[in-house]
């Protein structure tokens, strides 16, 4: 069992070090089910989470769903109160926050409520 598992993580870490942006479980599930049929699902979970553990990926909350990335990054939305489209955007730097936090910012998720240029154009 112990290289089954060794050997499955190896698997699903290759997989998400090829990822260059935020993905979800079924995400990954979906790329690891091409070069191992035999990795579930919950076993993509519980690496995840053992992952998350040893800051190997960081998770963030987007429309109501866990996603993953390699990387720490700003994870930003605009949300349109119209249609409902999530639209996902990058900020370069917080500086306006440093003097509000009582602490080292060390990324941040973000959600903008609004209503989208589609929208605009239509009122």
């Amino acid at each position: 069992m112990k290289n089954r598992n060794t050997k499955q993580k190896e698997t699903i870490l290759s997989i998400v070090n090829q990822i260059n942006t935020f993905f979800t479980a079924e995400d990954l599930y979906n790329l690891i089910k091409k070069k191992d049929k035999n990795v579930s699902l919950a076993t993509v979970y519980r690496f995840l989470n053992k992952f998350k553990e040893e800051g190997e990926v960081y998770s963030y909350l987007c429309d109501r769903k866990t996603v993953y990335s390699k990387e720490k990054k700003s994870h930003c939305h605009f949300i349109c109160e119209n249609s409902g489209q999530i639209i996902h955007f990058e900020i370069d730097n917080i500086d306006f926050l440093k003097n509000k936090i009582p602490g080292k910012i060390t990324s941040f998720q973000l959600e903008v409520k609004g209503i989208c240029e589609d929208c605009c154009k239509k009122d």
